[in-house]
């Protein structure tokens, strides 16, 4: 339930609900970022004698060497979402257009952090001015500018406070560094003014299971110190909320956060209906992670994200090897459950292991794959489109996993991303087939759902990835706080074209799953299965949340639920309908 006067005297704050969850406590702010040098109109040229100025490009370099390399360490020491957005950050740092805006800069004589903060401000108005998931870059580039400026003037390393008692984390925007690092047993709650529902901040938070509400309106003049209870459900901010009511309300959550993690799996309707909990993955850390834990396979296999810093295309050889890393804790687990005793034999196994070809482009460019700049990428050269540039890539990677599947004996599903008519559906199953893999794609472009029938007539099945069929359906930024409201997957619109492709899945008889954010919050995964989707996929902490949820409810109640959900006039109001229903 919501804040209701129970909860203290005053109005809650509101803001987009991103991970469900109760929690109270006082505030904590970031530290405070470096203070950054003034760029001159000039760009600071002439400041440095000219016998000095490779110094400071050295100087320059070596900051933002050192700088990436520490996130690539933090990077190394996690996985999944947290350690992919780690290394596309440290990406950023080593930049080779970042280094060489600030080696012009610092050959006209400027200092080596003048260099560096007017060469980030450059790309940052860049980024900007693209849009899309350009912007989002944004934050991402000031976080680099701010570590690499502290190191060259001896200030701290900016980041995120350790508290001595359980606080709530308040800021304008979280940079990845900063959220990939956070202790949930100190800070129990995040809230931010800025940031989306598909974010950065977001990202990590689903993973940590740290209740969240972004885009909160008013959460700039929250104090030091101020006691909040933050609801990650209904997406309130109670300000000085009554204690005892406060309290009660978190034992409750709590208690049933409990019962998630008691929760070991299969996933289940309330009247024993199976229904599959797969896991998203990036790497084979984080697919040893998920096949050691209740996901039934991976719905989701971000093959971009292990070649983010990659500058040449990996050989087929060498991705066959990431991808065989993938595929294989996955292949062990089924073997040793057929056979008692952990022995691999030869014979294929049959386990859901769902691949996406490589959705290059936007936010996640590939140096190999990708154009260097685009007026508006999110709608640009991405996902499947960039074999339109290079048909070879796709040949290539279609090649790499099909070596995967010989050597582990999985036969992988594999969807491409983006696409948005029927011949492109068509071309790729063929090339899919050819290799004796499962062929499907992605609903992400409303033209998919629009005409699932007729896609089904080509793939062998559909996946849904929430978070850009939300952007596309509503024509809102997905990384804009100021759109929050219209990006969110429960808007009713967007629930109508899920609607729509399961029922043409249905008809089809072929599998309709969903691998986007939305899969995982456990009251959307309700109104999700009473579409009538055959699957949910989402990161693995994610899935005793959303498994133990499933086993309370029964498909007629899913069912009203979303029937309650869809002819609800706006997303606050679809969650209200669908907990009416559900309890």
């Amino acid at each position: 339930m919501g804040a209701g006067p129970a909860d203290g005297g005053s109005a809650p704050l509101r803001g987009t609900p991103v991970v469900p969850g109760v929690a109270v406590g006082p505030v904590v702010r970031p530290a405070p970022r470096p203070k950054l040098p003034e760029v001159p109109a000039d760009g600071g040229a002439g400041v440095v004698p000219e016998d000095a100025r490779d110094a400071e490009l050295e100087r320059a370099r070596a900051s933002a060497a050192a700088v990436a390399e520490r996130l690539r360490v933090r990077a190394e020491a996690t996985t999944g979402d947290a350690a992919a957005v780690l290394r596309a950050t440290a990406q950023l740092a080593a930049d080779r257009g970042f280094l060489g805006e600030v080696r012009k800069r610092t050959r006209s004589g400027a200092a080596a952090e003048v260099a560096v903060t007017g060469a980030a401000e450059k790309f940052a108005q860049m980024f900007a001015a693209m849009g899309g998931l350009m912007a989002d870059r944004v934050t991402d580039l000031h976080d680099v500018r701010d570590r690499v400026v502290a190191d060259l003037t001896g200030q701290p390393q900016p980041g995120v406070p350790r508290p001595d008692v359980a606080s709530v984390l308040v800021a304008e925007d979280l940079a990845p560094a900063d959220t990939a690092g956070l202790d949930p047993a100190r800070v129990r709650a995040l809230v931010t003014r800025g940031g989306g529902p598909t974010g950065h901040t977001a990202i990590i938070a689903r993973q940590l299971g740290i209740p969240c509400v972004v885009a909160v309106e008013g959460a700039q003049a929250l104090a030091e110190g101020d006691m909040v209870l933050v609801d990650g459900t209904t997406g309130t901010v109670q300000v000085d909320p009554d204690l005892e009511h406060a309290a009660g309300r978190v034992e409750a959550d709590r208690a049933a956060r409990a019962a998630a993690a008691a929760w070991r799996g299969p996933g289940r309707l309330g009247d024993g209906t199976p229904f599959p909990l797969l896991a998203n993955v990036a790497d084979g850390p984080a697919a040893r992670a998920a096949a050691a834990g209740p996901a039934e396979g991976v719905g989701l296999f971000r093959t971009e994200l292990c070649f983010l810093g990659t500058a040449v295309e990996p050989d087929v050889e060498a991705q066959a090897a990431v991808y065989a890393e993938v595929l294989a804790p996955f292949a062990e687990r089924a073997r040793a459950g057929r056979s008692g005793d952990g022995s691999a034999g030869d014979e294929p196994v049959d386990v859901k292991l769902v691949l996406r070809t490589l959705d290059a482009g936007s936010d996640k460019p590939l140096a190999y794959a990708t154009p260097e700049h685009e007026e508006n990428p999110s709608l640009g050269v991405r996902g499947l489109r960039v074999v339109r540039r290079d048909p070879g890539l796709l040949e290539r990677q279609l090649d790499a996993v099909a070596l995967a599947a010989e050597r582990t004996g999985l036969r992988p599903w594999v969807m491409a991303p983006m696409v948005a008519t029927e011949a492109e559906a068509k071309g790729f199953a063929a090339a899919v087939r050819a290799r004796g893999l499962v062929p499907g794609v992605m609903v992400e472009v409303p033209s998919v759902a629009l005409l699932a029938a007729r896609f089904l007539h080509h793939v062998d099945f559909l996946s849904i990835g929430t978070n850009d069929l939300t952007q596309y359906a509503m024509a809102a930024d997905r990384l804009s706080s100021d759109l929050a409201d219209l990006n969110d997957p429960w808007q009713p619109a967007v629930l109508a074209l899920v609607a729509m492709t399961a029922i043409a899945g249905q008809r089809a008889g072929k599998p309709v799953g969903v691998c986007g954010e939305a899969a995982a919050d456990p009251l959307l995964a309700c109104v999700l299965v009473g579409l009538g989707v055959t699957s949910l996929s989402a990161a693995a902490a994610a899935l005793p949340a959303v498994g133990a949820r499933l086993q309370t409810a029964t498909p007629e109640r899913c069912r009203a639920a979303a029937s309650a959900a869809l002819a609800a006039p706006d997303p606050a109001a679809a969650r209200a309908a669908a907990l009416a229903e559900l309890g």
